[in-house]
């Protein structure tokens, strides 16, 4: 009979408009939302999927690999694009796993990942869509440079230069942890495509020229920065800003990108014949 009386005074009590009372209340109904977004946030690590960017110059190969990927067959003739495309894929974590083929399918061994494959246009006048995507705040995991090796010595210079602009990017993208918390990681991959036909240039002379080609870009920059009129109080820092690599070095290699956290790998396949399965091990040891 006590414990009745008891639970009468407390519900009259709770009933009761007061002031602890409307305290108590207030409290609870601006604390529940964030205690309960706080443990979603905490139990998803992305608030969207993690991305991979397809970019590099035109008919290098970078649709047909997209639809490669996302239809698991033979490759089918493409056209150059012209606006940007994505789709959703599935990467097991499994390491026995080697083909794309195997690691798409929901019954293959291992953990599954999803992440999005964005392929952006290898136009000139398009590739401000690959820029933003680099500096964008959406998870991006990694880029994939698609190149096409057979011919890359006649187009050297205009793949050099777009590869340039993106590695340069990525670099000004970590620099800014500097003063803040430092963006994670994203490698590069660059996919020597093409490799089965007989005027390909093998990955490593692929790596090779274009180091030397990256190079001589970077000289032929720094000295028309100088030339502008820049004054040489100010020519330190920008000049600095825009020098891809380790400063002041005389020669590039790619392995100066790891000062700024950007790994770059070139690995050869060939799209047509379907050996792509190195860059799909890359794509999804990044994901």
């Amino acid at each position: 009979m006590a414990n009745m009386d008891e639970l009468k005074q407390y519900l009259e009590y709770i009933l009761t408009p007061s002031t602890p009372i409307f305290v108590v209340g207030a409290l609870i109904v601006l604390i529940a939302p964030l205690l309960v977004h706080f443990f979603i946030s905490r139990s998803t690590p992305y608030t969207s999927l993690p991305s991979i960017l397809l970019a590099g110059p035109p008919g290098g190969g970078k649709t047909s690999l997209l639809t490669l990927f996302e239809r698991g067959d033979n490759a089918t003739p493409t056209h150059t694009s012209q606006v940007p495309q994505s789709i959703e894929l599935t990467t097991s974590t499994d390491n026995g796993v080697q083909s794309f083929r195997e690691a798409a399918h929901e019954d293959a061994p291992g953990s599954h990942t999803k992440f999005i494959l964005q392929d952006t246009p290898g136009h000139g006048k398009l590739r401000d869509l690959a820029m933003a995507k680099i500096n964008d705040k959406d998870p991006l995991k990694g880029v994939v440079f698609v190149v096409d090796a057979a011919a890359l010595d006649e187009n050297l210079s205009a793949a050099a230069t777009y590869l340039f602009d993106v590695l340069l990017a990525l670099q000004k993208r970590m620099g800014v942890g500097k003063t803040s918390k430092a963006p994670p990681a994203v490698h590069v991959l660059i996919a020597a495509n093409k490799t089965d036909l007989f005027t390909a240039l093998p990955a490593s002379l692929v790596k090779s020229n274009l180091e030397a080609e990256l190079g001589r870009i970077r000289q032929s920059r720094s000295k028309g920065l100088k030339a502008s009129g820049v004054g040489a109080d100010e020519l330190g820092d920008e000049d600095s800003e825009d020098w891809l690599g380790e400063y002041g070095s005389e020669k590039f290699v790619f392995s100066q990108m790891r000062e700024f956290d950007v790994e770059v790998d070139v690995i050869g396949g060939s799209v047509l014949e379907g050996k792509v399965d190195k860059w799909w091990e890359w794509i999804s040891e990044r994901v």
